[in-house]
């Protein structure tokens, strides 16, 4: 048993270790490369912000403007100029001088003044255009330009691992200098442009590249990366803080770096201690025009996040491989047990197939011995029983589901019939109803008439004598209309399309409010608020009656949808339709249950009702009416109109102008 465990105790933990060294080489590895890339972004803007400071004095000194207000020899119109340029390409000076290095002006000059002009040094006169890094003493800064006097003292800070100095400040400037001529038409130079920026305590500049080298969210962990100028192995300019907003400039590098950077001339890919903490860290020689190493560019992020990362992924490996080892000792002894177990697998096997489990199964065993090869076989016959098995069930189930559609494709098509059989029967007789309709209504037409005629013929025959049966005569009268339009009514309910009643002039809002009146007691029953928003001012040109019957025909619709009470709205509005016609619309709403999409795509058509007791001719004939008069009729759910309200809404636009009737 002891034997067993051996490869686990010796071979585990070798492979703990090699992977723990691999890991963390490899991670140490891959934080330099980023260090490495990091540095090639600083040093490539560094190199662009060199290049943008020649190119922009360059261009200054080619100028015409400069050229006219230098051969007018004006130099007001020279410091406006110099300035103007300062400003736009943001140097900290721009300076003219003469060809024997007499200060003509400059950008920082007051022109106004009459202090005499101070001469360049003799070392610092050029006769070649030039663009680099140099660095200048305290005296020769002042010369170019005096008012940046307050950045060049900068006290030194004792830094830790620091190389021992006397000094107590760095005096001297950093700069990218740019000196140009100003050339007259034959190529001889006129005077001499000299234009710069001081890199001593420039916050803006080292802050930029910082956020070039390292935008926001660019660092995970909640490291910081930092940037650094210096000039010999003292920080001129820096975002690294000393404490709190305190930027650390006036502190220097540490010796091991300034030996291998400013002395040997290497670059430095590493771990550094600056400041006050252990940053991954990236520094580079500076070169002025001679190619003297003059100062350092720095780059870097904070270690200590990715160290704690570091630490706790080789723990994390650590702590898995245990958890590794423990598994694997206990499987190991699982396995020394399972040589005796075989045959107990099997019995135990059988006597669950027995019980009725199907998918009990011994499984594939770990020994390839008669045992194991007596466990396979035994499986094999398990599952080609269980195949079996599960054949005749799935016939069996196939069966009963052939069985059941083909029943309830039956039944479906016997609803069906009857469905045909009942409508056909219903058609028949509103078919039926309708001739009967048409025949007895032309019928009642010919006594009608007989009797106005009569009537007539009596009232002239009388004369005055008629004079006292005035109002019974009159009385016959209405009763022959009233009989007249109820003939008219039973032919337009037979031919709804072939008869037209006579058009006037109709005010809908009338209209509506004597159509409620008819209605009044089914609302009274049903406990309906009817709300009204009459805003329609044409009137319409239509049969009186006919709009009161689709109207009527709308709210009883309307109420009936609403059983257990709700509000009935009648609205009327002046619309114009898509031709440009004026109309009205008038639309009946309801707060009932709405309109489902199978009943709206057969609302209109003959015959189709929700209505237990109703013949599906309501809505049709109403159509028949409205569009025989140039309207329509239209029907939707209130909340597919945008109304934050339930129920439907029948809208009726009718036209304006007359129609021909046919």
């Amino acid at each position: 048993m002891a034997l067993s465990l051996l490869p686990l105790a010796v071979v585990l933990p070798l492979l703990v270790a090699a992977l723990v060294i691999w890991g963390s080489t490899a991670y140490d590895r891959l934080l330099i490369t980023k260090v490495r890339s990091d540095m090639a972004v600083a040093h490539g803007y560094f190199g662009q912000v060199l290049a943008e400071v020649g190119a922009g004095t360059q261009a200054v000194a080619n100028s015409h403007k400069l050229h006219l207000a230098l051969a007018a020899q004006d130099r007001p119109a020279l410091h406006v100029q110099l300035r103007q340029a300062r400003q736009q390409l943001r140097f900290d000076f721009v300076n003219l001088y003469s060809v024997q290095g007499q200060l003509l002006t400059a950008s920082w000059k007051n022109p106004a003044a009459q202090a005499p002009q101070p001469a360049l040094p003799p070392h610092m006169i050029q006769d070649a255009p030039s663009a680099q890094l140099q660095r200048l003493s305290h005296t020769d800064m002042l010369a170019l330009a005096p008012h940046l006097a307050e950045r060049l003292n900068i006290p030194l800070i004792p830094t830790q691992g620091a190389a021992p100095s006397s000094r107590t400040q760095e005096d001297q400037a950093m700069v990218m200098l740019a000196s140009f001529p100003v050339n007259d038409a034959q190529g001889q130079p006129l005077a001499w442009l000299r234009g710069g920026v001081l890199l001593n305590q420039n916050l803006d500049l080292i802050d930029y590249i910082n956020h070039i080298v390292y935008p926001e969210g660019s660092l995970p962990l909640g490291s910081a990366g930092t940037a650094t100028l210096f000039l010999g192995d003292v920080r001129v300019t820096t975002n690294v803080r000393l404490f709190q907003d305190k930027r650390a400039i006036g502190t220097r590098v540490s010796q091991a770096v300034r030996d291998a950077v400013l002395v040997r001339g290497e670059t430095w890919l590493d771990r550094a201690f600056v400041v006050n903490d252990w940053y991954v860290s990236g520094y580079e020689p500076l070169l002025n025009g001679q190619g003297e190493r003059i100062g350092m560019l720095y780059v870097g992020y904070l270690e200590t996040p990715y160290r704690q990362t570091k630490y706790g992924m080789l723990a994390l490996i650590i702590g898995i491989f245990v958890v590794i080892m423990v598994l694997a000792a206990w499987l190991s002894l699982r396995w020394a047990r399972s040589i005796f177990q075989p045959v107990e697998l099997m019995n135990h096997t059988m006597q669950r197939v027995q019980d009725g489990n199907d998918g009990a199964r011994v499984g594939e065993l770990a020994q390839r011995d008669e045992l194991g090869a007596l466990a396979g076989h035994l499986d094999q016959l398990l599952d080609v029983i269980d195949d079996k098995t599960a054949t005749l069930q799935r016939w069996g189930q196939e069966l009963d589901a052939k069985v059941a559609r083909r029943t309830q494709e039956l039944a479906n098509s016997n609803q069906s019939l009857q469905q045909a059989q009942a409508q056909l029967v219903k058609s028949e007789k509103l078919a039926a109803i309708g001739q009967l309709t048409a025949s007895v209504a032309h019928e009642i037409n010919n006594p009608i008439a007989v009797m106005q005629g009569n009537l007539d013929l009596v009232r002239e025959t009388l004369g005055e004598q008629a004079l006292p049966v005035t109002e019974e005569l009159a009385l016959m009268d209405q009763q022959i209309d009233r009989m007249r339009l109820i003939v008219t009514q039973l032919l337009q309910y037979a031919r709804p399309n072939d008869y037209a009643g006579y058009v006037v002039a109709v005010d809908v809002n009338e209209t509506l409010e004597n159509s409620l009146v008819l209605v009044a007691h089914l609302l009274g029953r049903s406990h309906i608020e009817v709300q009204r928003h009459f805003q329609a001012s044409q009137s319409v040109n239509i049969n009186r009656q006919e709009l009161q019957q689709v109207l009527i025909n709308l709210m009883i619709n309307a109420i009936q949808a609403m059983p257990g009470g709700g509000k009935l709205m009648l609205r009327s509005t002046d619309q114009t339709d898509k031709e440009g016609r004026a109309g009205v619309l008038v639309e009946v709403c309801d707060t009932g249950a709405g309109l489902t999409a199978a009943v709206h795509d057969k609302l209109f058509s003959p015959f189709f009702t929700t209505k237990n007791d109703g013949n599906g001719l309501g809505l049709w004939i109403s159509v028949g009416l409205v569009e025989r008069y140039g309207g329509s009729i239209s029907a939707h759910n209130r909340r597919d109109l945008g109304e934050d309200a339930p129920g439907a809404v029948f809208g009726v636009w009718l036209l304006c102008e007359d129609v021909a009737q046919a």
